[in-house]
Formats: structure tokens, sequence, C-alpha cells
């Protein structure tokens, strides 16, 4: 009894100064019981001094403690370190330029590059031909109309006359404002630019993105009063709470998951009211382009309608990334077939004419080594892999500026063959914003 007593004297001496050792060589603020917790500042300011970058954050990081601090990081990966830190707050952390990171609350729409990659990995192995991605393809297609509940909507649709504008003319086109009533009391405010050359045109719907200014900013005159110069018809349309939108939703409502489906609906009933009730329409030529956002309603109005036969979304497609806003996520559309992703998405026009712009500046830089390979697999199925392409420009940032504009023209110059010589933005008028409104 007493040899054992003293052996128990003996391990616990010797545990205590194991423990001393411990405290002294790794710090830890608090015992076993204590979870070794330390606080998030704490952490982040030594994660910080070790790898020698600058963190900025997004969010409140005031009282927090972090349990197992020490055990989360890793000595040989800073982001394994950041990422097992962030997520027991439901953070996440996005790298910037040069040695800056951000930290940012979760974004279920927004992830990394490794994780786009990985998810097309996945994609790409549920189908092997055309008839497995066919299969798919229907299937995703239904889902998507059901997850953002635009069927529903259509019974309710008014199919009242618009009310149109006075056709204002230009150098080489027209420009008129229409106003639909879409569900009771709703409307849909958009700018047709037509050509004023005799007989059938192309017609181009054209979502808006989040640029300044919305539709009324000079670069979105520009070129949909340039492709119509070249001899299509172009539509745009205010952004569900944006322009007179606004007047009639309020300011707020842009970031309700409405504008998701009410922007898609939108567009449809636009299209439908150009090819129902236009003689002018082309019905062989219908295409879709938009920036940002924009191209967000590019791609879903691809899924949505089999009348589009050309589409161009720029600055926008990424496995990685959904769309930041509710207009472009606030739907689960996302959750069709188990989980898709904008390639996916867009990889359902095949194998019909798709141009993807993309930049160096912005989440569209993966474009060139990870979406377009896909793209390109998906169209090979068809035989028709000389049907997609990819402009990249490495050096550019998240705008639409000249050079996408200049890709977009030349592309639907070739495929809905439009007047090259027509190719001048100088000679567009850009006009006030409340010359493009609708008047009651």
């Amino acid at each position: 009894m007493l040899c054992a007593l003293a052996l128990a004297c003996t391990f616990s001496a010797a545990s205590a100064q194991n423990n001393t050792t411990a405290t002294a060589d790794i710090r830890p603020q608090n015992t076993f019981a204590g979870h070794y917790s330390r606080p998030l500042h704490d952490v982040m300011e030594r994660l910080s001094k070790r790898f020698n970058v600058i963190f900025k954050y997004n969010v409140d990081t005031v009282g927090k403690v972090l349990p197992y601090a020490d055990f989360r990081i890793r000595p040989y990966s800073l982001e394994e370190s950041l990422t097992n830190i962030c997520k027991y707050f439901d953070f996440n952390w996005w790298k910037q330029n040069g040695d800056v990171y951000k930290i940012k609350p979760y974004e279920y729409p927004r992830r990394h590059t490794e994780e786009g990659a990985a998810m097309l990995r996945y994609l790409s192995g549920l189908y092997h031909d055309r008839a497995s991605f066919e299969a798919r393809r229907d299937s995703v297609r239904r889902e998507v109309r059901a997850l953002l509940g635009i069927d529903p909507l259509l019974p309710r649709l008014v199919h009242k006359k618009p009310i149109l504008g006075k056709v204002m003319k230009m150098d080489g086109y027209t420009v008129q404002n229409i106003c639909i009533e879409t569900l009771p009391g709703e409307h849909v405010f958009g700018t047709i630019y037509s050509s004023t050359k005799k007989g059938k045109h192309a017609l181009i719907i054209c979502p808006d993105g989040h640029f300044k200014g919305g539709r009324y900013r000079p670069d979105e005159q520009q070129r949909l009063g340039t492709l119509a110069r070249m001899g299509a018809v172009c539509v745009d349309f205010d952004l569900y709470g944006w322009g007179q939108s606004e007047q009639e939703y309020g300011k707020d409502s842009h970031q309700t998951d409405r504008a998701h489906v009410i922007q898609a609906l939108n567009a449809e009933v636009l299209l439908d009211y150009m090819l129902k009730n236009r003689k002018d329409i082309d019905p062989s030529r219908v295409g879709v382009n938009g920036g940002s956002g924009g191209g967000t309603h590019t791609i879903l109005l691809t899924v949505l309608d089999d009348r589009i036969t050309a589409a161009a979304p720029t600055v926008n497609l990424a496995s990685h990334f959904d769309g930041g806003c509710p207009c472009e996520s606030g739907k689960p559309i996302q959750l069709a077939g188990g989980g898709t992703c904008n390639p996916e998405l867009i990889s359902f026009f095949a194998p019909r004419p798709l141009q993807i712009v993309s930049d160096g500046g912005d989440w569209t830089a993966s474009v060139p080594t990870l979406e377009y390979p896909f793209l390109q697999r998906i169209y090979g199925f068809y035989n028709a892999t000389d049907k997609v392409e990819n402009v990249h420009l490495p050096k550019e940032r998240h705008d639409y500026g000249p050079n996408k504009r200049m890709a977009n023209y030349d592309f639907f110059i070739r495929v809905f063959h439009l007047d090259r010589s027509m190719l001048d933005e100088s000679k567009v008028t850009i006009l006030p914003a409340e010359a493009l409104q609708s008047k009651f």
C-alpha cells in the first residue's frame, strides 16, 4: 500500500514538472479542462507575425475566444491554419494582393478556386458521353425551374399591352422605352435599341449587372447602340429595385431573394413580347448578353428558355462563385441535381454558340485553365468545340470596358452576321437617365 502511494506521488510530481515545461515552451493560457483557449485577436496577431502577412477584417473579433487555438496552427501552411481558425466562427479567408488576407463572414455563393476545381472534377465524372450528359442536363434544368419558383408566377402574368415611348432617332439606330405590367401592379422598365436597316434582325436580350449607373451608364448605351447600328435589336431592363423599379419596390428590395426570380421573369416577358409582336425579329437569331450580375442572368436565361441561340456572359463565369447578390443566388438553384454551378448550367447550352469573356482582375481569372476546358469537353460531346470560345484579358479588371465590348461585337458579328462596317461606338449618342425612363 505504501509503495503504491509513493509511486502515485512520484508520477504526480513528474507530471507537474512536465506541465511546467510545456507551459514555458507552448504557453497555453488554460489547462486541458479550459480547452487551451486563446483570444482570437491574440491568435491572429501571432499568425500575422509567424507568416509575415497582414490581416484585414470584415468581421467583429472583439471578445471572441478560440478553443484549442495552438492545435489549429499548421506550421507549414498559413492558409490551412486560417481555414481551421475561420471555420469555428463561420468566417472565411480570402487572399488579396501581395501579403494581405481579408477575413470575412461565410458566404455560401463564394468558394475558393480549389473548391471550384474539385466541383468540376466531380461533375465531369457524372457524364462520359452525350447521352449521360443530356440525361443530367434535362433533370437539372427542371430542378432549377422548381427551385427558382418561376413557373407558379406564369399563370399570374397580366398580358396587357406595353406602354411604348416615342421613337428617338439616332445615327443608324433608334431608341424606344418600354414598360410592361408583368404581375398585377408590377412592371418591368426597359429600353429597345433597334436597327434602322430594313428586313429581319437578330434580337439580343441584355440583362443588366451591378455596375454604377445601372442600365443608364454610358458603356451600356454604347454596347446596345453599336449592336443596333450593326443590325440587331437589343433590349435591356432595370434590375429589380434599381432605376424606375426602385420607385415601385423600394431600394432595399434588391437585397431579397425575390429579385432572383423577378429579374428572370422580366427577361422572359420581354423576350416573349419581342418575338410575338415585332415583325422585324428573326427567331433563329436570338441572343443574350450581359456582364457581371447580368452575366449570371445571361446563363440563367439559357437554362430557362430554349429560344436562345447564342450567348455571351461577360466577366461573370466561375465554378467557385455563384454571384454575390440575392438577385443572382437568392434562390437555391445551385442545389439542383445534388449540386451544380454556373459552368455546368451554361454547358447545357451546348452545342449553340457561346462566348465567355474573362479577365485577370476578378473571380474569372481561372476561366482559361479551369472553366473553359470543362466547357470544351462538353462541347466535344457534340463535335462542336469550335462553337465555344474564351476571350481572356489577363491585365484587365472587373468592368465592361472597351475590350470586353469589342469581344462581344466580334462574336455577334460572326454568329448573327451583323454589319461590321457599322462598328463605331463614337456614333452612339449617350442619353441622360431620364430619357431612358418610361413616362406614364
